[in-house]
Parts: structure tokens; sequence; C-alpha cells
């Protein structure tokens, strides 16, 4: 549901009725100190004024004092203390600069001014979903060193969070007549970052609405549509939902069961996201018409349960026991679809009042501070909290930030798998996660162990995907308790969940130098020789990617900080002139080449005029930002390129963000040339790896010596890249009896 923005109350004068709305404020939540309050608002009226005399200039929608109202009203709506809500009155004028922190200090006490300064410190959120804004990421240790900072105090003291989210919802609802850059801009980031915290913090009341309003500007028409839809049976559909309701309430009372009932409200984004993930039209969507069902206690959940089974028919796989089976964010309640009146499909949720009360307001229904009577804790508090620790302690591990928005924006599909382990506890974890993920949330050293796992009393590889209902035991080796350094090869699928990377990724950071660097070369001359790359200046290699000498490099392959397959893309753009490459004119009698200037995006505006740089000569699929130059249109820059840093010291406002055609389409013809022990069956896995890859085979020769029985193939396939190459070499290498495979240059 979208909502609008408050009309306050005016005095006869034309401004804000300070008084009144301290009123309407204490009527939603309890305030301690309602003079300590009327006067942060006097105080943030008066900075607004003052800011008005100096420079003369009104920009509509820019107070800084209705913003912070805003806030306070959102802040209220979930409950929250009057020191969060004093905060937000006051946070907009501190950031923009208009008072100082100490001052808010020195009138307003330790806690408020703590409480901005964290919320300040969040705006490096910001700037790792668009870093081209400030440094890149993996560049600056002190951003690294704010978003840790950002998340320490989130633990410490969720209200910072909270007040965070309550100033993207304001900043969401206000860009409705913004230039479509800024609208389009906030909505993504919205809907990348503070709709899914919402969600992981269980704040249903605020998740929902900043979903649909960040869809309404990223997919307007598909909005559109469906709001018309909404629209148009809206009367039939409400008139259906009350006939409901009285037959359910009468059928709940006679069994002697006390529940509020009410039609569920209709989100556009979650119709849209379930016609998408199920392939379906509109009038197959089953919670189009739905009903809430609130009861005292959870056996009256299961009572309420069976009479709607019993008075309408249910429908098979549309049931959903999230009491039983809570979602991560500690989310509760039964859903079940049944055949209605009419044989109208409509969904029915049941849940008890406090179950309803956590889904709307999540953490803040039940949150607890730092220095507190610990007695008050609750489960759901410290299930959401210990998520915010996992994210720090993950993000830690890894040394870098790249995956926190893919973290922070996992859970926001609800697919998740339920195992059983051998002693019958319940284990979660995202779809498609295997036998080590498993292992890996069980415990940390049951996972470095693992070697192998039964599941329902069978073996089953380590790259098996585990379903719902299967219980999982895990085989453990005593003798060499440390994990593989396959797992961490995506090509290979062992590992599906982040949690489990970072422990891989922990326990090699552990590794002494020596051992590190020992291992990345080894890593490196294997990844060379299967490529052909041959002739590689390690030092000139090391300082292209950014490390001073090849040990240092070799000891950052070896702990799993640098890809392999990032150095062998390099080593392959420094052999370009001195070797033969994968040539585009053979490729091209069978597929258009990539256009690599043409297909570069300007991000917000489309195509224009483009040049790639030529100090670091990006290419297709390396992060790049653009600079505007003087009337020979943007230069494109890798991010991480020595010049585009400085660039973006000295001249930050001619920095453009850019990105890649979303389709790639030049393709490459390779020689691979396969060795293996000859069997039954060989050539048929080989060429199913090479089908699965979606690789086209254009060629294929095999040799096989009957003296030692060693088969030898040459297989001459299109590759679109040179990490494509990489994954399809070492998928064939794990296949049985294969000896080795690299690829063959003529």
């Amino acid at each position: 549901m979208v909502k609008v923005r408050e009309n306050y109350a005016m005095t006869g004068d034309g401004q804000i009725d300070i008084e009144g709305w301290v009123q309407h404020i204490a009527s939603q939540t309890h305030l301690d100190d309602l003079e300590q309050f009327r006067r942060a608002c006097e105080k943030a009226a008066e900075i607004d004024l003052q800011a008005f005399r100096e420079d003369r200039m009104w920009v509509p929608g820019s107070s800084s004092f209705r913003t912070g109202l805003e806030m306070a009203q959102v802040l209220a709506e979930l409950r929250l203390d009057q020191v969060s809500l004093v905060a937000a009155i006051l946070y907009r004028a501190v950031r923009e600069e208009r008072v100082g922190l100490e001052v808010i200090r020195k009138e307003f006490g330790d806690e408020i001014a703590g409480l901005i300064n964290g919320v300040q410190q969040m705006a490096a959120i910001s700037s790792i979903h668009h870093p081209l804004k400030g440094n890149v990421l993996g560049q600056s240790e002190g951003q690294l060193d704010n978003v840790r900072k950002m998340l320490v105090t989130m633990v410490d003291d969720v209200r910072v969070a909270l007040i965070k989210l309550a100033e993207r919802t304001c900043a969401i609802r206000g860009v409705k007549n913004a230039p479509e850059e800024k609208r389009m801009r906030v909505a993504r980031e919205v809907f990348d970052i503070y709709a899914p915290l919402a969600h992981r913090l269980g704040i249903g009341h605020i998740k929902w609405e900043l979903e649909d309003l960040s869809f309404r500007y990223l997919h307007e028409t598909a909005y559109k549509k469906i709001a018309k839809l909404l629209d148009e049976k809206r009367l039939d559909r409400e008139g259906y939902i009350r006939r409901v309701i009285e037959t359910l309430q009468g059928e709940l009372k006679a069994s002697g069961i006390e529940a509020e009932l009410a039609g569920r409200a209709k989100h556009i984004y979650s119709i849209w996201r379930k016609m998408r993930l199920k392939g379906i039209d509109f009038s197959q969507v089953y919670d189009i018409r739905a009903v809430r069902v609130l009861v005292p206690e959870v056996r009256d959940c299961y009572a309420a349960l069976g009479i709607v089974h019993t008075h309408w028919r249910h429908i098979p796989n549309e049931f959903d026991d999230y009491i039983a089976n809570p979602k991560e964010n500690g989310y509760q309640s039964l859903h079940t679809a049944v055949i209605g009146p009419d044989g109208k499909v409509m969904e029915v949720q049941i849940r008890t009042h406090a179950m309803h009360e956590d889904a709307e307001l999540g953490v803040c229904a039940h949150w607890l501070y730092k220095g507190t009577d610990k007695s008050n804790k609750s489960a759901g508090y410290d299930a959401k909290i210990n998520w915010l620790r996992q994210v720090l302690e993950w993000q830690e591990e890894l040394g870098d930030l790249s995956g926190l928005t893919d973290h922070l924006k996992s859970d926001i599909v609800s697919d998740r798998v339920y195992l059983f382990t051998p002693e019958g506890h319940v284990v979660d974890l995202a779809q498609g996660a295997t036998p080590i993920d498993f292992a890996y949330r069980v415990h940390t050293e049951v996972g470095h162990a693992c070697r192998g796992a039964r599941v329902d009393s069978r073996i089953v590889p380590l790259t098996y995907p585990l379903k719902t209902g299967e219980q999982v035991f895990i085989l453990t080796s005593k003798n060499n308790p440390g994990p593989s350094r396959d797992w961490l090869n995506p090509s290979l699928g062992y590992l599906r969940t982040t949690r489990a990377r970072a422990k891989v990724t922990h326990w090699f950071k552990q590794q002494n130098r020596e051992r590190n660097i020992s291992d990345g070369r080894a890593i490196i001359d294997d990844e060379f020789r299967r490529l052909s790359l041959h002739d590689v200046g390690l030092g000139e290699l090391a300082a292209k990617v950014n490390y001073h000498s090849a040990d240092d490099m070799f000891a950052a392959i070896g702990a799993g900080d640098l890809r392999p397959a990032h150095v062998a893309n390099t080593a392959q753009q420094m052999l370009e002139p001195k070797t033969e490459q994968l040539d585009l004119k053979l490729a091209a009698q069978r597929r258009k080449p990539y256009d690599t200037e043409s297909d570069i995006q300007i991000v917000g505006v489309g195509k224009l005029k483009t040049q790639v740089a030529k100090c670091c000569k990006p290419l297709p699929g390396d992060p790049v930002g653009g600079y505007i130059t003087i009337g020979r249109g943007v230069t494109v820059h890798r991010q991480d390129c020595l010049t585009f840093l400085n660039l973006q010291e000295v001249e930050p406002n001619r920095i453009i963000e850019v990105s890649w055609g979303s389709e790639q389409v030049s393709v490459y013809p390779v020689d691979i040339e396969i060795e293996a022990y000859d069997r039954s069956g060989l050539l048929r896995d080989i060429t199913q790896v090479l089908s699965l890859s979606k690789s086209d085979v254009l060629s294929l020769n095999t040799l096989t010596n009957r003296d030692d029985n060693i088969a030898t193939m040459i297989v001459t396939v299109e590759i679109s890249s040179l990490e494509q190459l990489a994954r399809l070499l070492a998928q064939i290498r794990n296949l049985p009896n294969v000896i080795d495979v690299r690829r063959k240059r003529s």
C-alpha cells in the first residue's frame, strides 16, 4: 500500500502547529519528557528558519524540519522511544551541516547525539551501492572501516538502523515529482538495500511500502497494470471478503475460538513477484482474495485451520506452516489456500496477536538496548540481531564488501529448504544448498572436517542439492581437518551459501604465508598450463593486479583473496602483442562480434559517444567507470585503473556511472586437448559437459593408444570469455578417468 505524506496542522501565520503535532505523537507512542520533545521540534524549526534567512532560497520539499517530523511519525508508528524520535527530528539538520553534532550533544545528551552519528555512518551503504560516487570498493580501507562501524552500531543499538529506514521511507515517498534520474536512483537503492533490511528485521509495516513504492518507479508499466487489475475488481472483492468473514466468524465462535478477522492488504510488488516466480497469470494468484485471522494462542491457530479446511476444500501444495518452521527473519503464521464460496480461490492467514505484532513491527516489537535489564530479552529480537552480527562476522572474514548487497537481499525470496540433523533438529538453508553448506551451518569445525555426507541413509556427492525433509549426516575426518581449495571454485558447485564460503576463506587466511605462497603458485601454474598462457612476467603481472611482488600475489591467491580467473585474464591481456589470441574474425563468420564501445551503457541515460581508455583497456565484464571528456564523449576506464582513481580525486563531478550492455554476442573458437584413460561412456560424459556449458562444438577428434589405453581428444568449441573456458576445463577435469585437460595452441 502506497502511503502519502502527513498534512500537518498549521497555525494562523502559516507555520506548523508544533504543540498540536506533539500531542498527536504522544497519542501514538509513550513520550517520557514532553518538554524535551517539544524543545527538539522547536530547535529543528529554528535551524530551518535560520537556513532560509541566510540563503533566501526555498526549494519545495527541502525542509529538514518537515523531514524530521515525517521520520518521527514513521518511528512513532513503530512504537519507538522518545530518544529515537528526537534523534530523527534533528538528524537532517546535522546531516545537512546546519548544526554541529556537538551542539546537539550539549543540548540533548550523548545518547541522542550517538544515534545521529550512527545514522550518518550508515551512508556507507549508499557508497557500496553507488561505488563511483566515492572510493572504489576494495581500494579504500577507510570505507571498509566505516561499514564495519555502521554494522557494529546497528548491532549495539538497532535504533540506528530503524532511524535510517525511516529516513529512506520519507525519501522514497518524496520523489514522486523529482527528476527521473533521482527517482530511479532512490528507488533502486531502497529496493536493493533498505526493503531487504526491513524484511530481515521483520518489519512488514515498512517493508511492503518500500517495495511497492520503489517497484512503482523501477517497473512503472507492470505496476500500473496490476494496480488497474486490482482496482477493477475492488468492490466485488471487498463484498466477497465481507461474506467470507461473516461465515468464518460464525464458525469460529461456535467452536469457542475468539478471533479477529479482516481482509489482508494487497501488495502490488508481491503479486508481481509471485506471477514471475510461478509463471502464472494474475487470475491464478491465490492471495488476491485474502483473509487474516488473529487468535489468542498457538493452539487456536491450528484449531482455526481445521475449521477452515473443514468448511472449504484445501488446495494441495498451497499450505505453509511458518509457526513450526519460522522464516529466517522470525516471521510466524499459517498460510493456506482454499476454494471458497462461489468456487473462488482465496488465501487464509492464521496467527496469534503476538505473531501479528511481530510480523508488522519485527524487532521493534521486542527490542533491547545495551545496558538494560537482560531479563527482558526476546528470542525474536535476538534472532534478528544475531543475523546482523553474522553479517559483520562474514564481512570481516571475507575482507571485502562486494557481497553485502547480496547478503541483504538474499532472504527477500523466501524459498528455503528445511533439513533434519541426525538428532532430529531442523536446519533451514537457502534453496540449492549442499551438504557442505549444511555442515558449516551446524558448526564451523564440522564444515572444515567434512569429507562426505549421507542423506536419508544413502551416500551423496558433496555437490548434491539438498531438498526439504531430508535428514543429513555429515561424514568427517579427524586426520586432515581442513577444507579443500576446490570448495572455493564456483564452477564446481560445492558451496552455495555465503556463510559457508566465508568460513572456508577464513580458514585459508589463517594458514601461514609460506603455505599460501606455495599453494597460490601451484594454482596459477595449473591455471596457466591449462589455458596455455606461457612466458608471463610474474613481477609485471603482480603489479597489474595491484600487488608489490609475485610472492604477494601468490599469497593472496592461496588465501582466497584474489581470484585465479582475474589473474589469468590479466595475463591474457599482457600476452596480447606476443602470442596469438582468440580470433574475432574466425568467430565473425558465425556470430556478430561484440562492439566494445557501442555496447557500453551510460546509467540513467543510455548510449552516448564512448571510447575505451588506452591506459587500462577494459574488457567486457570488467567493473568500469566513465570520465566525461571535452569534445570526445565518455572515456571508459576499469574501476581499479590508477588514472581513473586520480580523476575521481581531482574532478569528481565529471565521473559518471557506466555498465556493459546486457548481452555479449562475440564468441571465439578454442582447441581443447583432453587426455583420459579410455572407458565406456567417456565420450558421452564429455559431450554432456559441453552441452550443459552451452558451448557450441565445431569439431571433435579422438585417438586411443591401445598399448596404454589412453585416449587423446582434440575438441574445438566456441566460448565467449576466458572465465567460461576455465570453468569448462574444470568441469571436464572432474570427470572420472580424465588425466589432464588444457587449452591447445597450434
